[in-house]
């Protein structure tokens, strides 16, 4: 794929090059970078600190997979809600409540976990669990759109925000395995939720850098449903698959690695696949792309459905590992691309909506995933649970070819979601 790096001057920075230190040197930026990233670190270990405690509490993956899927659809079903009253209130308005609901229901998940509750009560308790996951990934690009506007850094902030995504799913999934097989099952929940709350209530803390919420005449337009554009849809189905890998992989790898006796490398495998995802990340953010978003989504998720339809397979844990880095490479770009495709798509007063859309869809298509493939590997050989990544990202794969389209940016001043301008004034710091 044929690319080039431009020498390209800012006004920004003495620097010619709209790479990573240009970006990182945005007057203002790290006031909410460091915060986020401590804020959405539990993100990460969420699902899998699920799947480990009630595996351990009830002996079965199903069980396990189920209780998971039901925090996530909930995350799902609930994120573009939160998103939209971001937009609509302010970002803090939103954080604080949604941290403390998320604290104590998830002390609450882990207490009727322990007590060996039925079912159907860790599905009650998972419900709120999952829908007031803090949308802070998507709070933060918000805050970059906000910085950014009409910069050629929106890529870059893109990229860059993929990879910390991804860090956060290395060092995620290793520090929830690590506690729940060293110190207690328990554990991964319950510092799950003591993050959230500390992170999520230092990120509201600053307000400078949180998009202006202004009010008048246009505040009907200004919150039109970002569900309204017709990419944002494609783009929602793209990333169900997406999550299906993500949901598949955590599932699948903790059943191998339990089956061959090493139950501590299962955070090892999956951080390798995070790794790939991380270091790809790293290249696409450090390239400006001669190729259109369009295509590259395009050519990445076609890669992406060739990689993960062969980690059914595999039957080593070396194999798996490159299997994994591999997958977790061809994730990263279609991520990037996703995303950054928001910001042609989508007016600037929808954004965090249209951001939490996305989130939401790699949500559900986790909880799908790690449902089903806690039932394959139930029911059926170990390893069957990989199915699951193949036969999502193939089957978002042909809807995503058959509705490409619909991907085509709108030029500046032509209208969306029921004509809002693709450009939106708003206050910049």
């Amino acid at each position: 794929m044929a690319s080039t790096v431009t020498e390209e001057p800012s006004k920004d920075s003495a620097s010619s090059r709209p790479g990573y230190g240009q970006l990182l040197r945005t007057r203002g930026a790290w006031t909410f970078l460091l915060p986020g990233f401590a804020a959405r670190q539990p993100f990460a270990m969420l699902t899998i600190s699920i799947v480990l405690l009630v595996q351990h509490t009830t002996g079965s993956y199903g069980a396990a997979g189920a209780a998971a899927a039901v925090t996530g659809v909930s995350m799902a079903v609930f994120a573009p809600y939160s998103g939209r009253l971001a937009d609509r209130y302010g970002q803090r308005a939103v954080l604080i409540p949604g941290v403390l609901v998320h604290t104590v229901s998830g002390l609450t998940l882990t207490a009727l976990a322990l007590a060996h509750a039925p079912l159907w009560a860790l599905f009650v308790a998972a419900v709120p669990t999952g829908a007031s996951v803090p949308q802070v990934g998507p709070m933060v690009r918000a805050r970059w759109g906000v910085k950014l506007q009409g910069s050629p850094l929106m890529s870059t902030a893109a990229a860059f925000e993929s990879v910390t995504d991804e860090l956060t799913f290395v060092v995620g999934p290793l520090l929830a395995t690590a506690l729940c097989t060293a110190v207690d099952p328990a554990a991964g929940l319950v510092t799950e939720a003591t993050l959230t709350l500390v992170g999520g209530l230092l990120f509201a803390a600053q307000r400078s850098t949180q998009p202006a919420v202004t009010g008048g005449g246009h505040a009907r337009v200004r919150h039109a449903s970002a569900l309204r554009v017709p990419g944002v849809r494609v783009l929602i189905v793209t990333f169900l698959g997406i999550g299906s890998v993500f949901g598949g992989m955590q599932v699948s790898l903790a059943a191998f690695t339990e089956s061959i006796g090493s139950p501590g490398l299962n955070g090892v495998l999956y951080g390798t696949f995070a790794a790939g995802n991380m270091l790809a990340g790293l290249v696409c953010g450090a390239i400006v792309w001669k190729v259109s978003p369009q295509r590259r989504l395009l050519v990445g998720y076609a890669a992406l459905a060739l990689a993960a339809s062969g980690l059914w397979a595999a039957h080593s844990v070396l194999v798996l590992a490159a299997l994994g880095l591999l997958v977790g490479m061809c994730i990263a770009p279609a991520l990037i691309t996703g995303y950054t495709l928001v910001e042609s798509l989508v007016p600037a007063g929808a954004r965090t909506e249209a951001f939490t859309w996305l989130t939401g869809a790699v949500a559900l298509g986790q909880a799908a995933a790690v449902t089903v493939a806690g039932q394959l590997e139930d029911r059926l050989w170990g390893g069957a649970g990989f199915l699951v990544p193949m036969g999502g990202t193939l089957l978002a794969l042909i809807t995503l070819l058959a509705l490409r389209s619909r991907l085509e940016t709108r030029a500046a001043g032509r209208t969306v979601a029921r004509g809002v301008g693709h450009r939106v004034p708003v206050a910049v710091d």
